[in-house]
């Protein structure tokens, strides 16, 4: 099994991704926040946005959380105005509840039609 396109744990994020930056292809990085595109694309241009300190997702942060959330944003951001120069649009995103699959916060930034 090839945890980076076959897990089924509840937070990919921190149990794969942070563990494996190495195998993935990253597109923007900060200190708080790391961007790559997905290991299993929904989109032909999918890149999940992601903070390096588990944070649950939107609904649960904090004032505290402030800093990487700016972060997070700014990353967001600037992923989204690259994708929308390339290909003319974009869609950013993130799942709540029993839509998120992965209990990380995490900002989806897509284009394209979605995968077969």
């Amino acid at each position: 099994m090839d945890e980076l396109t076959d897990y089924r744990g509840t937070d990919f994020y921190c149990d794969v991704a942070l563990r494996r930056v190495g195998d993935l292809d990253v597109v923007a990085e900060t200190d708080q926040v790391l961007a790559f595109r997905h290991t299993r694309p929904y989109w032909r241009d999918h890149v999940v946005v992601i903070p390096r300190t588990h944070l649950a997702s939107l609904i649960t942060v904090t004032e505290a959380d402030e800093p990487i959330l700016r972060d997070l944003f700014a990353v967001v951001r600037r992923v989204a105005a690259e994708l929308t120069a390339d290909r003319g649009a974009a869609r950013v995103l993130t799942n709540l509840g029993e839509y998120q699959d992965s209990k990380h916060l995490h900002v989806h930034v897509a284009s394209g039609p979605v995968l077969d």
